[in-house]
């Protein structure tokens, strides 16, 4: 069954990867626009990939680890010294980014609410 880990924040998210990352599966992180109190995203990119991505684990092998990343609010977000973009693990250049961890394959934007490519994504782990 795949493992579901929620975090907000650069700081919270390397931690997750740091515990999760020894274990030999597959990590795959979803970098979306935070969400307000209600639990919508201020990303109306990330409102409609979020369940097209939920749809596609069920394509991912049983032992994935799949980590939702909140980036921060928009102007966090769209500060060009953000740490999601700067940071060489993960160079953002837009959200929502599926990705697979320390791995090529990554889908930005409108790619990730194209449900054929978020299942190849997860099928080829």
């Amino acid at each position: 069954m795949v493992q579901k880990i929620k975090v907000e924040g650069f700081d919270a998210f390397i931690a997750e990867v740091d515990k999760v990352k020894g274990s030999g599966a597959p990590i795959f992180v979803l970098l979306s626009g935070s969400k307000d109190a209600s639990g919508k995203s201020w990303c109306p990119d990330c409102v409609v990939a979020e369940p097209v991505v939920e749809a596609g684990l069920s394509k991912a092998p049983e032992d994935t680890v799949f980590i939702y990343v909140g980036v921060g609010g928009r102007d966090f977000w769209k500060d060009s010294k953000c740490v999601f973009r700067t940071d060489s693990r993960t160079r953002l250049k837009s959200v929502p980014t599926l990705m697979r961890w320390e791995g090529p394959e990554r889908l930005e934007e409108s790619q990730c609410a194209k449900q054929d490519m978020v299942n190849m994504l997860f099928e080829d782990a």
